[in-house]
């Protein structure tokens, strides 16, 4: 394997313990599809442990530099770097295919990212990547945890979430002031949810947009003057699960004007 200095997006971090990459790749399951799209392999430390695994590798990469150098030192990856912004790529030209995402993400944009597979969630099987510690745990955080929110839920409603393992600063050159967390997400059996999904995501950022008080008073501009009552009002946001955001979303619709 080569041991590359790679580029991290928390700005010039280098990641020097090449077992946490591969520990990173190891999360595949390969489970459900035979593509992976890695976004951000700037220097190709991960990359290298995708390539020799039993799938078709793409990399999404803005960095010019680290486009010629992933050309130079791979060069049966070369068809497959899309030199482009990830955020504003069409996901179904790199493949029409079903694809696991992968990568030491970006920490500036990682939310932006999962909610953009969220868009292709019926793609997407599996989701593995790196997070700032934080960011991660607020993914994989269940109801009653005080990290739990808005990503939490939206994106718990389509997929299982597992905290993998903790990567921490002493791992990085110069090392960053954040611990970093993996996490893997795998695509649930839920096609589609039991009820108006757009209006779900309405009720939910809703619920959350005053955590610290009761849903009857964070979610009024949805029940108005109809006079609804359920004993989920009495909660706040964290308490509800995905089914409970479900149910709430059908009575709340229920009474729109």
């Amino acid at each position: 394997m080569k041991k590359v200095r790679a580029k991290k997006h928390l700005g010039q971090h280098f990641l020097k313990d090449l077992s946490i990459a591969r520990a990173i790749a190891d999360g595949l399951s390969g489970v459900g599809y035979e593509n992976v799209i890695e976004v951000g392999p700037g220097m190709g430390v991960l990359t290298q442990f995708l390539l020799p695994k039993d799938f078709t590798t793409h990399v999404i990469e803005l960095d010019h530099e680290s486009v010629l150098y992933l050309q130079a030192e791979y060069p049966e990856l070369s068809p497959r770097i899309h030199a482009t912004d990830f955020l504003r790529l069409d996901l179904k030209k790199v493949t029409p295919e079903s694809f696991a995402l992968i990568g030491n993400f970006p920490y500036n944009i990682s939310s932006q990212i999962l909610f953009k597979a969220l868009d292709y969630k019926d793609q997407i099987p599996e989701v593995v990547g790196m997070f700032q510690k934080e960011v991660a745990e607020r993914v994989a955080s269940g109801p009653g945890n005080k990290k739990y929110g808005i990503i939490s839920v939206l994106l718990q409603a389509y997929y299982d979430i597992e905290y993998l393992f903790t990567v921490h600063e002493d791992v990085f050159d110069p090392p960053p002031k954040v611990k970093s967390g993996v996490i893997r997400l795998r695509r649930n059996h839920k096609k589609k949810l039991d009820c108006n999904e757009k209006f779900f995501k309405q009720v939910v950022k809703q619920s959350f947009s005053q955590r610290r008080k009761t849903l009857r008073n964070s979610l009024k501009p949805l029940i108005g003057k109809s006079g609804f009552e359920d004993p989920l009002l009495t909660l706040r946001a964290e308490r509800l699960s995905v089914e409970d955001f479900v149910y709430l979303t059908n009575q709340l619709e229920s009474i729109q004007p």
